[in-house]
């Protein structure tokens, strides 16, 4: 039976955010928490890229290592062949390989280099080298999807499909899509296509979260699985991309979800508010306090009815129970008053304090606390709780983010 599967891209399309960033360890934490949440795949960068490849390699080996539970690892590259034969050495089974295809991309963006046969000729080319380079999965990406030809969009993706392509990722890539459009449009896509339609929806008139389970469930009115792209606090491009929070809680306890309808992976929702916090910090960018699920007024009160029918039960308004997002984190870091912290100038002393009261086991003592320092530097702030555990818990995989520190 078709079921909802979840593709978060914070580290490839939220990474690209304007006036952000996230270090490399940053994202390694990323993967972390979306293996943490039951997650089935993250695209966790751009593995063409001279300054990805030691990060990709890390993940890879964390991966092995089981640091990020079922999470499956991806890559995302142009649809361009060179771009794939520089990727295929660094260990990565599953691809997105993309590519404009409206009208406009091809006139305006590349300005009369590719027309519509040269895209298909093009993505063809970089399938191929996927699958033979052992690609277990590869994705084709219609950029500009939402704003390209229906004829042309069913051209493309049986074109990809016979080269080897396993999905299409229709991306809506200026928000402009509306629910019913994109939900019709998908159960057409999909049913022509035979095969999965992903959902890549922007922000930009705030309907991204809604226009991905539309899609969805076009999806699965085909008979087809439904692949849902997010972003951890719905970051990204301009006003950003869909809440990865938001998508879930929405399909569990929305009003008129389809019958069937049903994520296919185990989430653990008890991680949520851990890594909305996490990646508020990580990436400074503050959330609003009204975020579904994770704001801390998501479950506020004040008004006299509001008030008084909460106490009564707070089912009276309130949808879901909020104990389903886990605890709201306690840093370490953030304790007020005295306090000894672990980062690129500590010493031995601290580093072994903070250790202990976490209650953090260290069995390499000198590489992990090379490691504490680096990270610190890495990301330009004191190290979360979280953050040291993963470096005692993996200190040889994540070595390899540094190359050269065991040689």
């Amino acid at each position: 039976m078709a079921g909802i599967h979840f593709l978060d891209v914070t580290n490839r399309d939220g990474v690209q955010t304007a006036r952000t960033g996230l270090s490399k360890f940053g994202k390694t934490m990323v993967n972390f928490y979306l293996g943490k949440l039951g997650v089935a795949q993250s695209e966790i960068g751009f593995p063409f890229l001279f300054h990805e490849v030691p990060y990709i390699r890390t993940q890879v080996a964390l991966a092995d290592a089981g640091a990020f539970g079922d999470l499956r690892l991806s890559g995302w590259c142009r649809a361009v062949a060179g771009d794939v034969e520089k990727s295929a050495q660094l260990g990565l089974k599953h691809y997105n390989l993309s590519i404009s295809t409206s009208d406009q991309m091809l006139h305006n963006k590349f300005k009369g280099k590719l027309d519509r046969a040269g895209v298909i000729s093009e993505t063809i080319k970089a399938v191929e080298v996927a699958k033979a380079s052992g690609a277990e999965t590869v994705g084709v990406n219609a950029e500009d999807g939402s704003r390209t030809d229906a004829g042309f969009l069913v051209e493309f993706g049986l074109a990809a499909k016979e080269a080897g392509a396993d999905r299409l990722r229709y991306c809506d890539t200026i928000g402009g899509e509306t629910p019913g459009r994109i939900g019709a449009g998908f159960a057409q896509l999909a049913a022509a296509l035979d095969m999965p339609i992903e959902t890549h929806c922007h922000n930009d008139l705030g309907m991204a979260v809604a226009n991905s389970l539309a899609g969805a469930f076009g999806d699965l009115e085909a008979g087809q699985d439904a692949w849902i792209n997010t972003c951890v606090n719905g970051i990204g491009e301009r006003s950003g991309n869909a809440d990865l929070v938001s998508c879930i809680l929405a399909l569990r306890h929305g009003f008129g979800v389809p019958e069937g309808a049903e994520i296919a992976d185990t989430i653990d929702l008890s991680w949520a508010r851990r890594f909305a916090h996490w990646a508020s910090y990580a990436f400074g960018q503050p959330f609003p306090y009204g975020q579904p699920g994770v704001g801390i007024n998501a479950f506020a009160h004040e008004s006299g009815i509001h008030a008084d029918g909460a106490l009564k039960d707070h089912r009276n308004y309130e949808l879901y129970d909020e104990a389903l997002l886990g605890p709201f984190p306690a840093e370490r870091h953030a304790r007020p008053g005295r306090i000894v912290l672990t980062g690129e100038y500590g010493g031995k002393a601290g580093f072994r304090h903070v250790m202990e009261d976490l209650g953090i086991e260290v069995t390499d003592e000198d590489l992990t606390f090379s490691l504490v320092q680096l990270n610190n530097a890495a990301t330009g702030r004191p190290l979360t709780d979280d953050e040291l555990r993963l470096t005692a818990a993996y200190p040889r995989e994540l070595s390899l983010l540094y190359p050269g520190l065991l040689s």
